[in-house]
């Protein structure tokens, strides 16, 4: 016993590795490292707070970073059919590095006058050269972008010049001959396009109307809480201007990926899977075909006629549920985790041993720290805590060992700090879990102390002179 001599639980060490955290479910901890190793699905199936949602947000850390980008890009032929690009870690940002490799960097000094003066960077007036985006010459004060400098300015209706972003002009060439090139205004540059540079930058400028919808630095685990298609699948938003080339919004902008996308080289997890219903079958469907389209979900909406297809989403599917929904997961779905993934029972208890006791020692420090607002627990309080799992092991699963329903234990944990900082205390005390444990109850179980059933309880509320029948069918 003198292993477990300790005075608090700031003593006691927390692996850095979240699996190593999830306390007795070592066999559905071994699928799980299976799993992320070897692109497998995993359907963990029993009673809340066993670590279940836990196991599959370790699962994640053991997943290497997305190397692909997704976006969504403009098709100038058929706006309803933007296109799909995927982009490697890699290459990402290579549109930018060769932009700046296109043409040649010409001295302002150079630059034909009239060319210098349509970009902004040369004076009408005085010829005295400056930046683009400083209207007014620093030398002499006249207005750059004025057609004509004149004392009468200020009485006549003098129009002015828009600065221009390219100039056409001829360029003598080192062998004496002449071409037409491009002069464009490159930050506080002047860069020389030739026809070939012109018709590069276009496309580079093309690929530039594009949407991230799944970006490089994204999370490996996704939770689809299962509220709705639109989360899970993707959709389009609506445009009121039906995408008006003038005022409208483009199709590609209104592009939303969904849950299954961002899962994308990642985990897709599904707590309680059986809430999700049909919405089971889509989920079979990407897991099947690696891909599913994106369009959008409400047929009133402008983005009803919008469809990208081929949008990726190649992930590991985990699922949770309790035993009682199990009926409810639809057979085809469970036949394709079984056909390439796991179903595992977890545990719900486990043996009163040495190396277990250690564990639980280690699970009430990760609740106090994970918590965050609570001091730490000396020694006699940790003891009561044990207490309250073997008991709660006895009551509810009527077995000798220690409860792995954690939630009533985190619960009992963190109302203990709460009274220890209410007790201005600077660690949870033993009267503090006791405490905890007092009021820690349900609404049913203090209502069946109150009155002494449940059935009493349901009256508690009608006054004397009001009629049973007005209170309903029990």
């Amino acid at each position: 016993m003198e292993k477990f001599s300790f005075k608090s639980t700031a003593e006691i060490e927390i692996p850095k590795n979240p699996i190593d955290r999830v306390i007795g479910q070592e066999i559905a901890v071994k699928f799980a490292k299976i799993s992320a190793i070897q692109k497998r699905h995993l359907l963990l199936v029993g009673p809340p707070g066993t670590g279940k949602s836990m196991i599959a947000r370790a699962m994640a850390f053991l997943l290497p970073k997305p190397e692909y980008e997704i976006s969504v890009i403009e098709n100038p032929e058929k706006a309803e059919r933007p296109i799909i690009h995927i982009c490697s870690r890699k290459d990402a940002g290579i549109n930018e590095e060769v932009e700046k490799t296109v043409g040649k960097i010409i001295p302002k000094e150079e630059i034909p006058s009239f060319v210098s003066e349509r970009l902004g960077f040369r004076c009408r007036r005085c010829g005295a050269l400056s930046s683009a985006d400083i209207p007014i010459c620093p030398h002499c004060g006249a207005d750059k972008f004025k057609m004509r400098t004149t004392p009468f300015d200020d009485m006549l209706a003098v129009r002015s010049m828009k600065k221009q972003d390219r100039v056409p002009a001829l360029w003598k060439l080192p062998n004496g001959k002449e071409q037409t090139v491009i002069f464009e205004r490159y930050g506080d540059k002047i860069r020389m396009l030739t026809t070939k540079d012109v018709q590069m930058l276009e496309s580079l400028e093309a690929q530039k109307k594009r949407r991230v919808i799944v970006s490089l630095d994204r999370s490996t685990f996704v939770q689809a809480t299962g509220a709705s298609e639109t989360e899970l699948l993707g959709d389009v938003r609506h445009d009121p201007y039906g995408s008006h080339p003038e005022i409208g919004i483009p199709t590609y902008k209104r592009v939303i990926a969904g849950a299954v996308h961002d899962a994308h080289e990642g985990i897709l997890f599904v707590d309680e899977i059986a809430t999700l219903s049909e919405l089971q079958r889509h989920i079979l469907t990407a897991m099947q075909d690696k891909h599913f389209p994106i369009t959008g979900r409400n047929p009133t909406s402008a983005g009803a006629s919008v469809r990208v297809d081929n949008v990726p989403c190649d992930f590991i599917f985990v699922a949770a549920s309790n035993i009682q929904q199990m009926e409810e997961i639809i057979p085809p779905l469970r036949s394709r985790i079984r056909g390439n993934g796991y179903e595992i029972l977890v545990n719900t208890t486990m043996p009163i041993t040495p190396q277990n006791t250690l564990k639980m020692y280690q699970f009430i420090a990760q609740e106090i720290i994970n918590d965050g607002k609570i001091p730490h627990a000396n020694k006699s309080a940790v003891d009561e805590l044990i207490k309250f799992s073997i008991k709660a092991a006895k009551e509810v699963d009527n077995t000798t060992g220690y409860s792995l329903r954690f939630r009533p234990l985190a619960g009992i944990i963190k109302l203990s700090g709460d009274f220890s900082i209410f007790d201005d205390s600077s660690e949870i005390k033993k009267e503090h879990v006791v405490d905890a444990e007092k009021y820690a109850k349900s609404i049913e179980e203090q209502l069946t102390e109150r009155h002494g059933s449940l059935y009493k309880a349901q009256f508690s509320d009608y006054g004397r002179k009001q009629k049973r029948s007005d209170v309903g069918s029990i």
